[in-house]
């Protein structure tokens, strides 16, 4: 055995179906969350540092197409998180300004877990923004306790 041998770790899931079914339902809804999450907080920052959020800079932060991000905006608008008008800026309602605030929330708490660790701030930045959507309020209450005491 070396210290890279799993074998001594490795066992077969045990866990009742149900609890890994579960466990998979809770991931794949945070991945459909995702996207409207990255998409607010995004909003969000834009309009606290240029007072405006424009579908044209949502597109250039995300590194994608302005008919991809009007895609976007249009669930947005349907789930009440947004409204716009065509040629004009963007804005957030209050559930998508709530739901920037909570997710703003989780970012800080995993980026701080992270460097605490030690990891360097631009890994731990870039980290952090796929954590975010998939850890539990316990163990981000376990994460901000640890990050605290560092």
């Amino acid at each position: 055995m070396t210290e890279f041998d799993p074998a001594p770790h490795a066992t077969s899931d045990d866990r009742p179906a149900d609890l890994r079914a579960g466990a998979f339902q809770g991931v794949r809804e945070a991945r459909r969350n995702e996207l409207a999450e990255d998409y607010v907080e995004l909003i969000a920052e834009l309009i606290h540092d240029q007072g405006e959020a424009r579908p044209v800079d949502i597109a250039a932060r995300l590194g994608v197409k302005v008919p991809t991000v009007s895609k976007t905006l249009d669930r947005l608008a349907r789930e009440g998180l947004i409204t716009r008008a065509k040629y004009r800026s963007v804005f957030l309602t209050d559930d998508g300004r709530s739901l920037a605030k909570e997710c703003r929330r989780r970012h800080e708490i995993v980026l701080r877990f992270l460097i605490s660790l030690g990891l360097d701030p631009v890994t731990a930045e870039r980290d952090a923004e796929g954590i975010e959507h998939h850890v539990s309020e316990r163990t981000l209450a376990l994460f901000s306790a640890f990050a605290s005491r560092s």
